[in-house]
């Protein structure tokens, strides 16, 4: 691993997309990988200190975003969703160093496209087109 040592933080820069059966570009950002615990508070009885405990587990969707290909495979598999023939796959957000190496990755499970948002064309910026799909996601892992 050139120019990093073991104790570096790592770049943010450097990561890959899988999703099962979906062939992908490379997408420039990735939000949501988050889950979390409920906190359930009571009182009990005569106690005079509220005491918690966990509640229920749950994730939040993950949001890709990448540069527009003239690919639709993105847009299929969000509009079979919309027809009602929702299509469930696992996933995986690898983690890279500075060759390209895996380093770790987040896999996560029953992802299906809940929203996509299209290009924002506009004549008076240049820049590139952005393609957005948010995931619907139910467990994720670190493996």
């Amino acid at each position: 691993m050139p120019n990093r040592r073991n104790f570096d933080h790592l770049f943010n820069g450097r990561f890959r997309i899988e999703i099962e059966g979906v062939t992908q570009g490379a997408f420039i950002q990735c939000e949501g990988l988050e889950a979390r615990v409920d906190v359930v508070q009571f009182n009990d009885g005569g106690d005079l200190t509220t005491r918690k405990r966990p509640g229920r587990h749950s994730v939040s969707n993950i949001v890709l975003r990448r540069g527009y290909l003239n690919s639709g495979e993105l847009w299929e598999w969000f509009k079979s969703a919309v027809d009602g023939r929702v299509e469930r796959k696992a996933g995986s957000v690898i983690v890279c160093d500075d060759t390209g190496s895996e380093i770790c990755r987040y896999n996560f499970f029953e992802g299906w496209p809940c929203r996509w948002k299209g290009l924002e064309l506009r004549a008076d910026v240049p820049g590139s087109l952005v393609e957005e799909i948010e995931i619907a996601v139910e467990v994720i892992e670190r493996g």
